[in-house]
């Protein structure tokens, strides 16, 4: 935990500066390559206020986890709410194809990039990024209990395994993307789910 939790909006703003700092130069650089040092300077922050926040480098990066994670699912909120319809689920997918092709197939998923560089050196930083993939998957698990609440599922579907296929199809499709360079393997691999989904529909 921080070492000192801020009070004021003043110590909010510099605390989320700080973060907000970190994340960019790990975005830029990698965990490894970030310091510090160079997160007091590109936050403009002193080292009495980085440690009045934080209680070391890990605490750091396990608050810079968290914001990415709910940078990720934030961007995501309104097409959330539409994921109990098939046209909701195929403009879901549609929005995170478009994004790698606006990305030029860079960067691959933010949680994912973490995970290999923290997963295995901290555990409080793991529990953060599982925590965001649990909500990105509970978010389109209900859903799916949405549509089969209204009968629009068969009796034996399960949304939660269906949930938990379509999300690691996000994955693996956006690591593919990444080395590729080629935002077509989300889209392959977002087709898989969705056709899972769809052959988990009940008859009309």
């Amino acid at each position: 935990m921080p070492s000192t939790q801020p009070v004021t909006a003043r110590g909010r703003e510099t605390r989320e500066r700080i973060i907000r700092a970190a994340a960019e130069l790990v975005a830029e650089r990698g965990v490894a390559g970030t310091s510090l040092d160079d997160v007091r300077a590109r936050a403009q922050a002193s080292k009495s206020q980085l440690y009045h926040y934080f209680a070391d480098r890990d605490d750091l990066m396990r608050a810079v986890a968290r914001a990415v994670t709910d940078d990720v699912l934030g961007g995501q909120t309104a097409l959330f709410t539409q994921l109990d319809t098939v046209e909701g689920l195929r403009a879901w997918a549609d929005a995170l194809v478009a994004l790698q092709h606006a990305r030029r197939a860079k960067g691959g998923c933010p949680i994912g990039s973490l995970a290999g560089q923290l997963a295995e050196h901290d555990n409080g930083a793991r529990l953060e990024l599982a925590d965001g993939l649990d909500r990105w998957e509970s978010a389109i698990r209900e859903g799916l209990e949405r549509m089969a609440a209204r009968g629009e599922l068969r009796p034996d579907a399960d949304p939660r395994a269906l949930a938990q296929r379509t999300l690691t199809a996000v994955q693996g499709g956006l690591l593919l993307t990444q080395i590729r360079r080629d935002p077509n393997q989300l889209r392959i691999a977002l087709d898989g789910a969705l056709a899972a989904i769809l052959a988990a529909r009940t008859e009309p």
